[in-house]
Formats: structure tokens, sequence, C-alpha cells
């Protein structure tokens, strides 16, 4: 009988023993690190060396007027190979346009850009930008306007991964202008869906709240810019800033432009110190990660920009793309979630 029990009490151990220890490696499983959310939108914009305010057409760094579509597309193709490369995780280009470049013989060439975005899966906003003469924050001229939006729509209005940004940094309008020419765009396109439409905010795209409270356009996203060059301001301050800019509307913000110099070879992966670009990339890519905020850089890539975060090399299919400043793309992709 003692033998017996002494044998009942020494399984009973065993089974115990192994149940905790089993228990014990469950428990001591190291806990899967947080996947951060990623934003719809992690972009850079493609420009025109002499800006994208331009009288006639607009043409991003590498392609040339004298580009056919064919041309202009294996130029691109390299363009977005470079992008891809070199940041990774991007899904947007945002590039620009104007009634010129739609309503003349550059359009049929231009085409090639957008459809070689899209064929390497990338998300394309489109952006209308004012003429360099004219240049007052206003639309040149209402009429080629509407005319080029009802072209492009016409070709790109099915295409889900097409976003159209009505008006770049409508600085020339009061709230309650600018409030009439969204309410019109939405009434001349009434089968464009509402979440494929930006809809800048006030001065120079710089406060999103006016907009972002009008129930007409409750469901359109809205497009914010900021720059540390605006003003200066501690790391902390710019994060404030920023919250101010786009208010309760954060889930609806795409931070269509901002951006500091990437060629002065300034750390933005080290100590802020006194500072006011590298408080200010820090910040803002803190904010926009935090809040989940979609942000496409300015520029990408422009030739002769010190800001551009790609320098460019080569010629026609053969262009290479190099990252200017690494601590700078370290950041952005910090930004996008990563």
């Amino acid at each position: 009988m003692i033998k017996g029990r002494n044998y009942i009490l020494m399984v009973c151990c065993i089974l115990f023993f192994f149940g905790c220890s089993k228990k014990a490696g469950v428990i001591a499983e190291p806990i899967p690190e947080e996947k951060p959310v990623h934003p719809l939108i992690s972009g850079v914009n493609w420009a025109d060396a002499r800006d994208n305010f331009v009288d006639g057409w607009v043409i991003p760094s590498g392609l040339e007027a004298s580009d056919n579509y064919a041309s202009a597309a294996i130029k691109s193709e390299s363009i977005y190979n470079g992008v891809i490369a070199n940041l990774a995780g991007v899904n947007a280009i945002r590039l620009p346009v104007n009634p010129p470049s739609v309503s003349d013989s550059w359009w049929a060439a231009y085409q090639a850009t957008i459809d070689q975005a899209l064929a390497k899966k990338l998300k394309v906003i489109l952006c209308c930008w004012e003429s360099s003469s004219s240049k007052n924050g206003m639309i040149d001229n209402m009429d080629a306007f509407w005319q080029m939006w009802t072209t492009i729509l016409n070709k790109y209005g099915q295409q889900n991964e097409v976003y159209i940004e009505v008006f770049n940094e409508p600085y020339g309008y009061t709230l309650s202008q600018l409030s009439a020419i969204y309410e019109q765009f939405l009434s001349k396109f009434p089968a464009l869906p509402k979440n494929r439409i930006l809809l800048s905010g006030t001065g120079y795209a710089e406060d999103v709240t006016g907009i972002g409270a009008d129930a007409r356009f409750k469901d359109c996203l809205l497009a914010l810019h900021n720059y540390a060059f605006w003003n200066t301001r501690s790391q902390s301050e710019w994060e404030a800033n920023w919250r101010v800019r786009y208010g309760a509307y954060s889930s609806r913000t795409v931070i269509t432009e901002f951006g500091a110099g990437m060629s002065t070879g300034k750390n933005y992966t080290g100590a802020v110190g006194s500072d006011n670009e590298i408080a200010y990339i820090i910040g803002s890519t803190n904010v926009f990660r935090n809040s989940n905020l979609s942000s496409v850089y300015w520029p990408g890539i422009r030739d002769g920009d010190s800001y551009s975060l790609l320098s460019r090399s080569g010629s026609g299919g053969d262009m290479k793309l190099s990252v200017v400043n690494p601590s700078g793309v370290t950041r952005l992709r910090f930004g996008w979630g990563y």
C-alpha cells in the first residue's frame, strides 16, 4: 500500500511538473511586437525643376518637352524604380497638372507618367497648380480649369488609385469663396468618389479645420501644408502646431507637402539642439506616426532643390536615383509607420 501511494504521488508530481512547465513555456514565449499602423498614403512629390508654378506645361525633372508617350513611359519607369528601391514602403506619387499640360499636345505624353505609376502599384495624386505669371493663390481661368479636370476625369475618373487634389495652396480665397469652388467641383463631378478628392485648406493649404467642419465636404480628404521656414519652433511646439492645423480631422488629412533641407548634411535622427529644421522634421514625423497621418514629402525628386530627398543621375531608361540624406529617409519612413 505504501509503495502504491508513493507511486501515485510520483505520477501526480510528474504530471504537475510537466503541466507547470508547459504553462510556463506558454507564458515565456515572446510577445510579438505590435506592428504600427501604416497610413492610407505614404508618398513623395515628383516636381518640375522650375517649380510647378510655370507658364505652360509642367514637366517633372527627368522628362523633356520633346517626349512622346513611349519615351515618357521609359523615363517614368526609371524614376519609379528608383523611388521604390530607395524609399521602402512608399505607396504614392504626387504629380502636378495645369490647364496647358492637359489641353495641349503634352497630355498625350504626360499620361505615361501616370500610367507607369499605376503599373508600379503606386497611388497617384494629381494636383492643379496655377501659372507663374499669375501666382496669386487663385485659379487662372475658370473655364480652362473645369475643362482640365473634365479631360483628366474622363480618362482616370474610374481609376481607384488616382486621387484629385483640386487646387494647390489657394491663399487668394476666403474660406467662403474657396468653399463655393469646392461645392461647384463636387456638383460638376458627382460620379467621382468623395474619398478620392483632396481639398486644400485655407491660406497656403495651411489650415484644414474650416473646410473640414463644412458638412458638404465631410466625405472628402483634406490637403495640409506646413514648412519650417514659416516659423521657428521647438520640437514640441512643432508637434502642437500640426495638431492645431488639422484639428479634429486627422483621419481625413493628407500632408501633401512638408520638407526641409536635405543637401545640408543635417542629421535628422540625432539630437535636436537648437536647429529649427531638425526640430521640425522630428516633430512632424512624430505627429504623423502617432496620429496615423498620410504624408507626401516635398520634394522626393526635383533637380536643383536642396530639399529634394533623392538626386537623379543618368538619362532615359538608365536614370538612377540616390538618397541625399539617409537620416531624412529614416524619419520620413518613421512618419509612415515603419
